[in-house]
């Protein structure tokens, strides 16, 4: 898999469902989280007979009465449907002082669900994506076009009329590199110009630098320290190595080891190292009386809460404290992940005066060439020589 299609499955990815079939995630937790889970979901302490409707094992049990709350594929056999449905105000679920009733849009929604097998889900970042069967409802080639097109012929929705060229090219422009294209506006266009202009901005420099923004952001970049007085730090090596591996199309696997760990690499590069600045780019301060072994705990809480984030799809930092009840970690696997981080060895207090903290490396960025250095190495000897050249009494002070 490549950085470039990977990283458009950092996004959530709702698994496509035959048409009219129930998805758990999508149509049922909604409804069961506003009006069960507060009874009858994780929370231990405000659990009401013993019965979980968020876990299939509990719900196809049952709870204290000892009878199955789900039965799959028999929603009148089911006890969720029964006290869904009841005229009795004793046996009415919901129960009336809590004030969320269903709608019978809803109940229907549970009731097919339930018809249909109650099939549960987990979390979405956990569920491996499966390719979807294309749907062919119109003459367009690609599937998006297909997928979108399904959906507007249920809701009886029209497509817009296409783009006139000069559109599409603006938009390919800033889509690509985020920079107005530079190709006249024309009112009619061959689709092999068009073509060549997604070749020419995919091969740009300027399309590695536009994908790069939203790992970068992801992973907490700045050219500042954070905290205290907020100095300035050179971590745009690493910048640099991002917008590289973008345009270079660097294997996704690749992508994440490298920042994870690429010093531990066998016979690692100087590239190599400095991807895994990725690690630094937690915000750190010199400021006097922060306690040095509380602050090296927030380093490596900042590192598990980003990796997190960036890399599973989801937020940890509950976890720190405790089981959570919704979050798919415990807090045992939240300090294996920890564990994995505080084999760092930088400073706890440090930065100052503009700098980076320890330890650091010197490196040259990724994106240059040897050509390029050797160019840049002549306009420096140049110049020099102009320096030496020049009579110290022309010199106006």
């Amino acid at each position: 898999m490549n950085l470039r299609i990977a990283f458009l499955l950092l996004l959530p990815a709702l698994a496509h469902a035959e048409e009219g079939k129930i998805v758990f995630n999508r149509d049922v937790r909604p409804i069961l989280s506003q009006h069960c889970f507060a009874c009858h979901g994780p929370d231990a302490h405000e659990r009401k007979g013993k019965l979980r409707l968020d876990t299939p094992d509990i719900a196809l049990k049952g709870g204290e009465s000892g009878h199955p709350a789900v039965v799959p594929g028999k929603p009148d056999e089911s006890e969720l449907w029964k006290r869904l449905i009841t005229q009795d105000s004793d046996e009415v679920m919901p129960p009336a002082d809590f004030h969320k009733d269903l709608s019978t849009k809803q109940k229907n929604t549970l009731r097919q669900w339930i018809s249909e097998g109650a099939e549960y889900q987990g979390h979405w970042a956990f569920i491996a994506p499966k390719k979807s069967v294309v749907p062919k409802l119109t003459e367009s080639k690609n599937p998006i076009d297909q997928f979108i097109a399904a959906q507007f012929h249920n809701k009886n929705l029209q497509f817009s009329a296409p783009a006139k060229p000069h559109v599409l090219l603006r938009r390919l422009s800033l889509d690509l590199t985020g920079l107005p294209s530079k190709m006249e506006p024309l009112e009619s266009i061959q689709s092999d110009v068009i073509d060549r202009e997604i070749d020419r901005l995919l091969a740009s420099p300027h399309f590695g630098e536009r994908m790069a923004l939203p790992w970068m952001d992801a992973a907490r970049y700045a050219d500042t320290n954070g905290y205290s007085i907020d100095g300035g730090r050179h971590m745009w090596l690493w910048r640099d190595w991002v917008i590289h591996s973008f345009n270079s199309n660097k294997p996704y696997n690749e992508f994440l080891v490298e920042q994870l760990a690429g010093d531990l690499l066998p016979n690692a590069t100087e590239a190599q190292r400095v991807a895994t600045g990725y690690i630094r780019n937690n915000a750190n301060t010199h400021e006097g009386g922060t306690i040095p072994e509380e602050n090296i705990v927030n380093y490596m809480a900042d590192r598990v809460k980003t990796f997190g984030e960036t890399t599973l799809g989801l937020t940890t930092s509950c976890s720190q404290c405790h089981d959570h009840k919704y979050d798919p970690i415990s807090q045992q696997e939240y300090y294996q992940l920890y564990a994995f981080f505080n084999t760092a060895s930088d400073r706890p207090l440090d930065g100052n005066a503009g700098r980076n903290s320890h330890p650091t490396i010197k490196a040259s960025s990724p994106i240059s060439t040897p050509l390029e250095i050797k160019s840049v190495n002549k306009e420096l000897a140049d110049a020099q020589a102009k320096l030496q050249v020049v009579d110290p009494d022309q010199l106006q002070l």
